[in-house]
């Protein structure tokens, strides 16, 4: 393998050139019009422009990608995650192209791209699950005699859904049938298809992912867990490894439950085990996400690997250099997802122009970011600038660092999500690990992060004023 395009955008982009760049091979970028500037571009060792700004005038058009691709003799093409990741149809022709994808065969994408095919598809492996049906309904009758059976709270899910779109969480059956049909008309809009399941509502659950690693020789490891319950619209933002509350006999369960999922769809790659963790510790399977998760350098620094590596090693045909016995958990990670969102209005985009951007550095900081100072936020993609990520001895530390490298983390031009880490990270519930994906609802009260920032702008502007008192005694010369 000696030249990679990656299918993406932004700090992924730069993340899988960088390993690339490591390991010896070359690499594409492509890019939209309104991305002609970006860092990733400037990266590559090449670049192609693919279209308009919109991403289905560009990052979304897999027939040109792989016309590209073949023009300039590339062996191997990485998605990243997002566009065209999960995209059975586009990993199918990458392979029927003779270009490596590095990720799963289309054959997994597909199954695990369906909750219900997933459930599926894991049955036989005695893989616990939340009570429900396992079949697509839209009739509303039938909705109703499975809801009394496994009784309520329910939650109604879109079958090809994801980010939380195709969701609703029902109380009471007098809800059930409009709460229904809002499901199935937000998941025909969303994803073209508007299969909906039902399930039992975990009503505190949290969420926590296993990281597993498949080669094409059978083996299949996992890299323990991450811990993503603090979430906003369903989305998660403050991520974690390990996690606070999971024993080791409980971790090594889950690890070995996420291996039979891959093992179930004969996976190939980087891949994350998505469970619900209820208040008294059972874990149900959720879904499985084909591809690099956003969170992965968590995984990458407790565990002292590089997830990317693996992806090409693995890609190429070569064992997995590690065995399950070699694993272990070393120290505390934790991310913050720095979107382009303001948390005083509901985490609504925040587009505009990055007047002011300088990152934070020092020992156990990372920062995977996409961005640079004097660049515009385009409004056709995910508003994530970066990820800011700390690495400690101890959870304590990793959060303390956090709020260090929050308050080094100097953005100006556009709103982001910066406070709201800082936020959680010193409030008393995500402290103690006594928390659950209800985070926000519970706690969040936006007038905290307000008070909390016209406080520490006061006290900078007093720091200012002494400074400056101070300066002006020095600078007078006594008169003689």
């Amino acid at each position: 393998m000696k030249k990679i395009l990656v299918a993406n955008r932004g700090e992924i982009a730069i993340r899988v050139m960088t390993t690339a760049r490591k390991m010896g091979i070359k690499t594409v970028a492509i890019y939209s019009t309104v991305d002609r500037n970006a860092p990733h571009v400037k990266f590559a060792d090449e670049a192609v422009c693919i279209g308009e700004a919109p991403s289905n005038q560009s990052y979304l058009l897999g027939s040109k990608i792989i016309e590209v691709a073949k023009q300039l003799h590339v062996d191997a093409i990485h998605p990243g995650y997002g566009f065209l990741s999960e995209n059975a149809d586009f990993a199918e022709e990458v392979e029927k192209n003779n270009i490596i994808f590095i990720g799963p065969k289309s054959k997994a994408i597909k199954v695990m791209g369906s909750k219900l095919a997933a459930k599926d598809a894991v049955k036989a492996y005695d893989i616990p699950m939340v009570p429900g049906i396992d079949e697509a309904i839209t009739d509303v009758a039938k909705a109703k005699t499975i809801a009394s059976e496994i009784g309520f709270p329910i939650l109604i899910k879109a079958s090809a859904g994801g980010g939380g779109k195709g969701m609703r969480v029902v109380e009471e059956e007098k809800d059930l049938e409009s709460q229904m049909n809002r499901a199935i008309s937000e998941a025909t809009s969303a994803f073209g298809d508007g299969s909906v399941f039902i399930e039992k509502y975990v009503a505190s659950p949290r969420h926590i992912e296993i990281q597993v690693m498949a080669d094409s020789h059978g083996n299949v490891v996992h890299l323990f867990e991450r811990e993503c319950s603090v979430q906003r619209r369903h989305q998660k933002v403050v991520e974690e490894a390990p996690s606070a509350v999971l024993s080791p006999e409980l971790r090594s369960k889950m690890g070995e439950a996420a291996v039979k999922v891959a093992k179930a769809c004969d996976y190939l790659g980087a891949g994350t085990v998505e469970f619900l963790l209820d208040e008294n510790h059972n874990f149900y399977f959720l879904e499985m996400n084909t591809r690099l998760q956003v969170e992965h350098p968590v995984t990458e620094l407790i565990t002292g690997t590089d997830l990317v590596a693996l992806q090409i090693k693995v890609a190429r045909g070569e064992k997995l250099p590690i065995q399950q016995e070699d694993l272990s958990i070393q120290g505390h990670a934790l991310e913050l997802r720095v979107y382009a969102e303001d948390p005083l209005n509901d985490f609504l985009p925040s587009v505009g122009h990055l007047d002011t951007y300088q990152l934070p550095v020092g020992e156990g900081i990372r920062v995977d970011n996409g961005f640079e100072e004097g660049m515009d936020i385009p409004i056709y993609y995910d508003p994530m600038l970066s990820k800011l990520i700390t690495y400690g001895k101890t959870r304590e530390e990793a959060i303390q660092l956090m709020i260090k490298a929050i308050d080094n983390y100097i953005i100006k031009g556009v709103q982001t999500t910066l406070p709201f880490g800082k936020f959680v990270c010193e409030h008393e519930a995500f402290r103690s690990g006594n928390f659950d994906t209800h985070f926000v609802k519970k706690y969040f009260i936006p007038d905290t992060i307000q008070s909390a920032m016209e406080e520490e702008a006061k006290i900078a502007a007093l720091i200012a004023m002494k400074q400056y008192i101070e300066d002006q005694k020095t600078l007078r010369i006594p008169t003689l």
